[in-house]
Protein backbone atom coordinates (compact mmCIF):
# COMPACT_ATOMS: atom_id res chain seq x y z
CA UNK A 1 0.00 0.00 0.00
CA UNK A 2 1.08 3.65 -0.74
CA UNK A 3 2.53 5.73 1.87
CA UNK A 4 0.01 8.55 2.24
CA UNK A 5 1.25 12.27 0.95
CA UNK A 6 0.97 15.04 3.52
CA UNK A 7 -0.24 17.59 0.58
CA UNK A 8 -2.88 15.07 -0.67
CA UNK A 9 -3.94 14.13 2.94
CA UNK A 10 -4.86 18.00 3.31
CA UNK A 11 -6.67 18.10 0.30
CA UNK A 12 -8.92 15.72 1.77
CA UNK A 13 -9.75 16.99 4.42
CA UNK A 14 -11.14 19.75 1.95
CA UNK A 15 -15.01 19.87 0.66
CA UNK A 16 -13.71 18.60 -2.78
CA UNK A 17 -11.78 15.84 -0.96
CA UNK A 18 -14.53 15.09 1.15
CA UNK A 19 -16.72 14.55 -1.76
CA UNK A 20 -14.06 12.45 -3.08
CA UNK A 21 -13.49 10.22 -0.62
CA UNK A 22 -17.28 9.83 -0.90
CA UNK A 23 -16.93 8.43 -4.68
CA UNK A 24 -14.43 6.50 -3.78
CA UNK A 25 -15.88 4.98 -0.97
CA UNK A 26 -19.11 4.13 -4.00
CA UNK A 27 -16.64 2.84 -6.58
CA UNK A 28 -15.14 0.42 -3.43
CA UNK A 29 -18.25 -0.67 -3.36
CA UNK A 30 -19.25 -0.79 -6.46
CA UNK A 31 -15.89 -3.30 -8.30
CA UNK A 32 -16.55 -5.65 -4.63
CA UNK A 33 -13.35 -3.80 -3.04
CA UNK A 34 -11.30 -4.78 -6.45
CA UNK A 35 -8.68 -1.66 -5.73
CA UNK A 36 -7.53 -1.49 -9.30
CA UNK A 37 -10.93 -1.47 -10.38
CA UNK A 38 -11.67 1.32 -8.23
CA UNK A 39 -8.89 3.59 -9.08
CA UNK A 40 -9.60 3.15 -12.56
CA UNK A 41 -13.33 3.95 -12.48
CA UNK A 42 -12.05 7.13 -9.96
CA UNK A 43 -9.84 8.24 -12.69
CA UNK A 44 -12.44 8.65 -14.83
CA UNK A 45 -14.08 11.48 -12.78
CA UNK A 46 -11.04 13.52 -13.17
CA UNK A 47 -9.58 13.51 -9.88
CA UNK A 48 -6.02 14.05 -9.87
CA UNK A 49 -3.69 10.83 -9.79
CA UNK A 50 -2.57 11.85 -6.17
CA UNK A 51 -5.95 12.73 -4.49
CA UNK A 52 -7.18 9.73 -6.20
CA UNK A 53 -4.67 7.56 -4.62
CA UNK A 54 -5.16 9.28 -0.99
CA UNK A 55 -9.01 8.28 -1.22
CA UNK A 56 -8.64 4.74 -1.85
CA UNK A 57 -5.88 4.34 0.44
CA UNK A 58 -8.12 6.03 2.82
CA UNK A 59 -11.32 3.79 1.85
CA UNK A 60 -9.31 0.65 1.92
CA UNK A 61 -7.47 1.12 5.38
CA UNK A 62 -10.57 1.74 6.94
CA UNK A 63 -12.03 -1.67 6.11
CA UNK A 64 -8.76 -3.13 7.17
CA UNK A 65 -9.28 -1.14 10.61
CA UNK A 66 -12.73 -2.59 11.69
CA UNK A 67 -11.32 -5.58 13.03
CA UNK A 68 -9.03 -3.59 15.38
CA UNK A 69 -11.20 0.08 15.72
CA UNK A 70 -14.71 -1.11 15.79
CA UNK A 71 -17.42 1.15 13.99
CA UNK A 72 -14.62 4.60 14.58
CA UNK A 73 -12.47 2.49 11.44
CA UNK A 74 -15.04 4.13 9.07
CA UNK A 75 -15.20 7.96 9.86
CA UNK A 76 -11.13 7.68 10.88
CA UNK A 77 -8.37 8.79 8.79
CA UNK A 78 -5.42 6.68 9.15
CA UNK A 79 -1.93 5.80 7.77
CA UNK A 80 -0.80 2.09 7.25
CA UNK A 81 2.14 2.26 9.26
CA UNK A 82 -0.26 4.38 11.55
CA UNK A 83 -3.16 1.93 11.57
CA UNK A 84 -0.66 -1.41 12.44
CA UNK A 85 0.91 0.41 15.31
CA UNK A 86 -2.36 1.74 16.94
CA UNK A 87 -3.83 0.66 20.07
CA UNK A 88 -7.01 -2.03 19.78
CA UNK A 89 -10.08 0.23 20.60
CA UNK A 90 -11.03 -2.59 23.35
CA UNK A 91 -7.50 -2.43 24.85
CA UNK A 92 -7.52 1.70 24.47
CA UNK A 93 -10.74 2.24 26.06
CA UNK A 94 -9.64 -0.16 29.30
CA UNK A 95 -6.47 1.81 29.76
CA UNK A 96 -8.96 5.08 29.56
CA UNK A 97 -10.89 3.93 32.09
CA UNK A 98 -8.11 3.21 34.54
CA UNK A 99 -6.32 7.02 34.06
CA UNK A 100 -9.98 8.38 34.07
CA UNK A 101 -10.97 6.39 37.20
CA UNK A 102 -7.61 7.27 39.36
CA UNK A 103 -7.94 11.67 37.91
CA UNK A 104 -11.33 11.76 37.18
CA UNK A 105 -11.96 14.97 34.92
CA UNK A 106 -8.05 15.40 34.56
CA UNK A 107 -5.90 16.25 31.61
CA UNK A 108 -3.90 13.42 30.52
CA UNK A 109 -0.78 14.43 27.67
CA UNK A 110 -0.03 11.69 24.62
CA UNK A 111 3.75 11.47 24.29
CA UNK A 112 3.68 10.23 20.88
CA UNK A 113 0.26 9.94 19.96
CA UNK A 114 0.48 8.77 16.29
CA UNK A 115 -3.23 8.84 14.34
CA UNK A 116 -4.80 9.18 17.91
CA UNK A 117 -5.96 5.98 18.41
CA UNK A 118 -5.36 6.89 22.30
CA UNK A 119 -6.20 10.19 22.02
CA UNK A 120 -9.84 9.33 21.38
CA UNK A 121 -10.06 6.54 24.43
CA UNK A 122 -9.24 9.18 26.47
CA UNK A 123 -11.50 12.01 25.64
CA UNK A 124 -14.47 9.61 25.48
CA UNK A 125 -13.36 8.75 29.19
CA UNK A 126 -14.41 12.87 29.79
CA UNK A 127 -10.50 13.48 29.86
CA UNK A 128 -9.12 17.11 28.76
CA UNK A 129 -6.53 15.61 26.01
CA UNK A 130 -3.55 16.65 24.18
CA UNK A 131 -1.07 15.14 22.00
CA UNK A 132 2.50 15.58 20.38
CA UNK A 133 3.91 13.27 17.65
CA UNK A 134 7.62 14.08 16.22
CA UNK A 135 5.54 13.29 12.53
CA UNK A 136 3.56 16.51 10.76
CA UNK A 137 1.59 13.61 8.84
CA UNK A 138 0.42 11.89 12.17
CA UNK A 139 -0.31 14.91 14.06
CA UNK A 140 -2.38 16.22 11.01
CA UNK A 141 -4.33 12.46 11.27
CA UNK A 142 -4.59 12.26 14.86
CA UNK A 143 -5.99 15.95 14.65
CA UNK A 144 -8.61 14.69 11.97
CA UNK A 145 -9.71 11.83 13.87
CA UNK A 146 -10.83 14.05 16.79
CA UNK A 147 -12.67 16.15 14.40
CA UNK A 148 -14.19 13.50 12.51
CA UNK A 149 -15.72 11.85 16.03
CA UNK A 150 -16.62 15.23 17.74
CA UNK A 151 -14.20 15.03 20.63
CA UNK A 152 -11.83 17.84 21.69
CA UNK A 153 -8.45 18.19 22.00
CA UNK A 154 -4.77 19.53 20.79
CA UNK A 155 -2.44 17.97 19.22
CA UNK A 156 0.79 19.30 17.65
CA UNK A 157 4.27 18.46 16.45
CA UNK A 158 6.83 18.29 19.28
CA UNK A 159 9.62 15.55 20.82
CA UNK A 160 8.31 14.43 24.28
CA UNK A 161 12.15 15.41 25.33
CA UNK A 162 10.76 18.74 24.50
CA UNK A 163 7.73 19.27 26.46
CA UNK A 164 6.96 20.26 29.53
CA UNK A 165 4.70 17.56 31.13
CA UNK A 166 4.03 19.38 34.49
CA UNK A 167 0.80 21.16 33.68
CA UNK A 168 -0.93 17.78 33.03
CA UNK A 169 -2.56 15.46 35.50
CA UNK A 170 -1.06 11.96 33.62
CA UNK A 171 1.39 11.60 30.99
CA UNK A 172 0.03 8.92 28.57
CA UNK A 173 3.35 7.49 26.48
CA UNK A 174 4.02 4.95 23.55
CA UNK A 175 7.87 4.98 22.63
CA UNK A 176 8.28 3.82 19.28
CA UNK A 177 9.69 0.69 19.18
CA UNK A 178 10.62 0.49 15.02
CA UNK A 179 13.11 1.68 12.92
CA UNK A 180 13.65 1.88 9.29
CA UNK A 181 15.53 -1.30 10.03
CA UNK A 182 12.73 -3.37 11.68
CA UNK A 183 11.81 -3.92 15.44
CA UNK A 184 14.25 -2.54 18.16
CA UNK A 185 13.87 -5.10 21.14
CA UNK A 186 16.60 -3.01 23.37
CA UNK A 187 14.71 -0.15 25.14
CA UNK A 188 17.81 1.97 25.27
CA UNK A 189 17.02 1.94 21.31
CA UNK A 190 13.83 3.19 21.74
CA UNK A 191 12.18 6.53 20.97
CA UNK A 192 12.00 8.58 23.78
CA UNK A 193 14.23 5.89 25.53
CA UNK A 194 14.23 4.36 28.51
CA UNK A 195 15.78 7.31 30.58
CA UNK A 196 12.95 9.01 29.32
CA UNK A 197 10.42 6.53 30.38
CA UNK A 198 11.89 6.38 34.00
CA UNK A 199 11.87 9.91 34.33
CA UNK A 200 8.00 9.62 33.63
CA UNK A 201 7.21 7.34 35.64
CA UNK A 202 8.71 9.47 38.65
CA UNK A 203 5.25 10.84 38.43
CA UNK A 204 1.48 10.20 37.31
CA UNK A 205 2.07 8.42 33.94
CA UNK A 206 1.27 5.19 32.07
CA UNK A 207 3.88 3.61 29.28
CA UNK A 208 2.82 1.32 26.76
CA UNK A 209 5.55 -1.33 25.85
CA UNK A 210 6.06 -4.58 24.62
CA UNK A 211 4.60 -7.32 25.95
CA UNK A 212 8.19 -9.19 26.28
CA UNK A 213 9.40 -7.11 28.57
CA UNK A 214 11.74 -8.48 31.62
CA UNK A 215 10.12 -8.37 34.80
CA UNK A 216 13.54 -7.30 36.23
CA UNK A 217 13.31 -3.85 34.50
CA UNK A 218 9.81 -2.74 35.98
CA UNK A 219 11.16 -0.37 38.41
CA UNK A 220 9.81 -0.88 42.28
CA UNK A 221 6.41 0.15 43.02
CA UNK A 222 5.47 0.36 39.21
CA UNK A 223 2.83 -1.77 38.65
CA UNK A 224 3.41 -3.89 34.99
CA UNK A 225 -0.26 -4.99 33.60
CA UNK A 226 -0.13 -7.53 30.59
CA UNK A 227 -3.49 -7.16 28.20
CA UNK A 228 -4.75 -9.46 25.93
CA UNK A 229 -7.64 -9.04 23.74
CA UNK A 230 -9.63 -12.20 22.41
CA UNK A 231 -7.12 -14.70 23.09
CA UNK A 232 -3.79 -12.86 22.07
CA UNK A 233 -1.84 -10.60 24.18
CA UNK A 234 -1.34 -7.12 22.55
CA UNK A 235 0.96 -4.70 24.94
CA UNK A 236 1.60 -4.22 28.22
CA UNK A 237 1.48 -1.53 30.58
CA UNK A 238 3.46 0.28 33.13
CA UNK A 239 1.49 2.18 35.78
CA UNK A 240 3.65 4.70 37.82
CA UNK A 241 3.61 3.96 41.69
CA UNK A 242 0.74 6.81 42.02
CA UNK A 243 -1.32 5.23 39.82
CA UNK A 244 -0.37 1.53 40.60
CA UNK A 245 -2.72 -0.97 42.76
CA UNK A 246 -0.71 -3.96 42.73
CA UNK A 247 2.82 -5.55 41.32
CA UNK A 248 1.51 -7.73 38.34
CA UNK A 249 -1.49 -7.86 36.67
CA UNK A 250 -3.12 -9.60 33.80
CA UNK A 251 -6.03 -8.01 32.32
CA UNK A 252 -8.05 -10.33 29.80
CA UNK A 253 -10.94 -8.73 27.41
CA UNK A 254 -13.44 -11.29 25.95
CA UNK A 255 -16.17 -10.68 24.35
CA UNK A 256 -16.79 -7.40 25.44
CA UNK A 257 -16.07 -8.35 29.16
CA UNK A 258 -13.05 -7.60 30.82
CA UNK A 259 -11.71 -10.27 33.80
CA UNK A 260 -8.15 -9.33 35.96
CA UNK A 261 -5.96 -11.33 38.34
CA UNK A 262 -3.11 -9.96 40.03
CA UNK A 263 -0.24 -11.26 42.05
CA UNK A 264 -2.18 -10.32 45.34
CA UNK A 265 -4.61 -13.06 44.54
CA UNK A 266 -3.86 -16.37 46.21
CA UNK A 267 -1.54 -19.07 44.12
CA UNK A 268 -1.10 -22.29 44.11
CA UNK A 269 2.13 -23.72 42.63
CA UNK A 270 2.98 -27.51 43.73
CA UNK A 271 3.70 -29.88 40.32
CA UNK A 272 0.52 -32.75 40.79
CA UNK A 273 -0.30 -35.19 38.48
CA UNK A 274 -2.12 -34.83 35.52
CA UNK A 275 -5.88 -34.94 36.74
CA UNK A 276 -9.17 -35.19 34.99
CA UNK A 277 -8.63 -31.59 33.31
CA UNK A 278 -6.23 -29.08 31.94
CA UNK A 279 -6.17 -25.55 31.57
CA UNK A 280 -4.17 -23.53 28.80
CA UNK A 281 -3.52 -20.14 30.93
CA UNK A 282 -3.91 -16.62 28.36
CA UNK A 283 -0.92 -15.37 27.54
CA UNK A 284 -1.54 -12.35 29.35
CA UNK A 285 -1.26 -14.40 32.47
CA UNK A 286 1.58 -16.22 31.45
CA UNK A 287 3.68 -13.32 30.89
CA UNK A 288 2.68 -11.85 34.23
CA UNK A 289 3.98 -14.47 35.93
CA UNK A 290 0.44 -15.36 37.34
CA UNK A 291 -0.17 -18.86 36.40
CA UNK A 292 -0.10 -19.80 40.10
CA UNK A 293 -3.31 -17.69 40.51
CA UNK A 294 -5.01 -19.69 37.44
CA UNK A 295 -3.88 -22.96 39.52
CA UNK A 296 -5.44 -22.03 42.55
CA UNK A 297 -8.71 -20.56 41.38
CA UNK A 298 -9.74 -24.05 39.55
CA UNK A 299 -8.19 -25.78 42.84
CA UNK A 300 -5.40 -27.37 41.21
CA UNK A 301 -1.86 -27.34 40.75
CA UNK A 302 0.98 -26.99 38.22
CA UNK A 303 2.24 -30.00 35.30
CA UNK A 304 5.65 -29.37 35.85
CA UNK A 305 7.31 -26.13 37.82
CA UNK A 306 8.79 -24.34 34.56
CA UNK A 307 5.51 -24.61 32.32
CA UNK A 308 2.80 -23.11 31.74
CA UNK A 309 -0.19 -25.52 32.16
CA UNK A 310 -2.78 -25.94 35.04
CA UNK A 311 -3.98 -29.84 36.01
CA UNK A 312 -7.16 -30.10 37.89
CA UNK A 313 -9.78 -32.89 38.91
CA UNK A 314 -13.09 -30.67 38.51
CA UNK A 315 -13.92 -28.36 35.49
CA UNK A 316 -14.36 -24.95 35.79
CA UNK A 317 -14.78 -22.19 33.26
CA UNK A 318 -12.16 -19.20 33.48
CA UNK A 319 -11.56 -15.96 31.53
CA UNK A 320 -7.89 -17.01 32.50
CA UNK A 321 -7.46 -19.89 30.66
CA UNK A 322 -9.16 -22.37 28.22
CA UNK A 323 -10.34 -25.46 30.07
CA UNK A 324 -9.79 -29.19 27.80
CA UNK A 325 -10.90 -32.66 29.50
CA UNK A 326 -7.96 -35.11 29.75
CA UNK A 327 -9.38 -38.23 27.93
CA UNK A 328 -6.43 -39.84 28.05
CA UNK A 329 -2.41 -40.22 28.08
CA UNK A 330 -0.56 -41.36 24.77
CA UNK A 331 2.56 -42.68 24.26
CA UNK A 332 5.26 -40.11 23.44
CA UNK A 333 7.54 -41.66 21.06
CA UNK A 334 6.18 -40.21 17.59
CA UNK A 335 6.06 -44.09 16.37
CA UNK A 336 3.69 -45.28 18.61
CA UNK A 337 1.74 -41.66 19.06
CA UNK A 338 1.01 -41.96 14.72
CA UNK A 339 -0.03 -45.62 15.70
CA UNK A 340 -2.29 -44.50 18.62
CA UNK A 341 -3.96 -41.70 16.71
CA UNK A 342 -4.80 -43.93 13.40
CA UNK A 343 -6.15 -46.37 15.66
CA UNK A 344 -8.17 -43.63 17.03
CA UNK A 345 -9.38 -43.06 13.14
CA UNK A 346 -7.99 -39.46 13.70
CA UNK A 347 -7.89 -37.40 10.66
CA UNK A 348 -7.96 -33.82 11.49
CA UNK A 349 -5.40 -32.92 14.10
CA UNK A 350 -5.00 -29.61 16.76
CA UNK A 351 -1.39 -29.74 18.32
CA UNK A 352 -0.39 -27.69 21.12
CA UNK A 353 3.09 -27.50 22.98
CA UNK A 354 4.14 -26.07 25.73
CA UNK A 355 8.15 -26.84 26.61
CA UNK A 356 9.27 -29.48 24.19
CA UNK A 357 11.22 -28.78 21.12
CA UNK A 358 8.69 -29.87 18.05
CA UNK A 359 7.23 -28.04 15.29
CA UNK A 360 3.52 -28.79 15.76
CA UNK A 361 2.92 -28.30 11.63
CA UNK A 362 5.50 -30.43 10.43
CA UNK A 363 4.64 -33.41 13.36
CA UNK A 364 1.14 -33.03 12.29
CA UNK A 365 1.84 -34.03 8.88
CA UNK A 366 4.16 -36.79 9.72
CA UNK A 367 1.38 -37.96 12.01
CA UNK A 368 -1.61 -37.90 9.51
CA UNK A 369 0.36 -39.22 6.97
CA UNK A 370 -1.73 -42.17 5.52
CA UNK A 371 -4.61 -41.26 8.34
CA UNK A 372 -8.53 -41.97 7.11
CA UNK A 373 -9.75 -38.87 5.13
CA UNK A 374 -12.40 -37.38 7.23
CA UNK A 375 -11.74 -39.19 10.29
CA UNK A 376 -12.21 -38.32 13.91
CA UNK A 377 -11.06 -34.28 15.01
CA UNK A 378 -8.78 -34.29 17.79
CA UNK A 379 -6.64 -32.30 20.33
CA UNK A 380 -3.22 -33.59 21.25
CA UNK A 381 -1.20 -31.32 24.22
CA UNK A 382 2.51 -32.23 24.06
CA UNK A 383 3.86 -30.73 26.90
CA UNK A 384 6.48 -32.42 30.00
CA UNK A 385 5.07 -33.77 33.89
CA UNK A 386 7.13 -33.25 36.30
CA UNK A 387 10.12 -33.07 34.26
CA UNK A 388 8.89 -35.87 31.77
CA UNK A 389 7.15 -35.61 28.03
CA UNK A 390 4.15 -36.64 27.78
CA UNK A 391 1.24 -36.40 25.17
CA UNK A 392 -2.05 -35.99 26.35
CA UNK A 393 -5.37 -36.49 23.89
CA UNK A 394 -7.86 -33.41 25.33
CA UNK A 395 -11.05 -32.52 24.61
CA UNK A 396 -11.74 -29.02 24.61
CA UNK A 397 -14.59 -27.82 26.90
CA UNK A 398 -17.06 -25.43 24.99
Amino acid sequence: MPRVDLDAFRWLLSEPGQALLDRAREAYDEHAGDPVRAATALRRSDAEPAHAAAALTQVELRRRAVPKLGEDAARMYLTPEGLEQATRSTVAAHRASRVALATPGGSVLDVGCGIGGDLLALARAGLTVAGIDRDELRVEVARANLAALGLGGAVQVAAAEDVDTSGFGVVFADPARRTARGRVFDVDGWSPPWPFVLSLLERPSCVKVAPGIPHALVPDGVEAEWVSDEGEVKEAALWSPVLATTARRATVIRGGGLATVTDEDPSATEVRPVGRYLYEPDGAVVRAGLVGAVAAGVGGGLLDEHIAYVTADDAFRTPFARSYEVVEELPYREKQLKAALRERRVGRLTIKKRGVDVVPDQLRKRLLQGAPSGGEEATLVLTRVAGRGTALLVRPLR
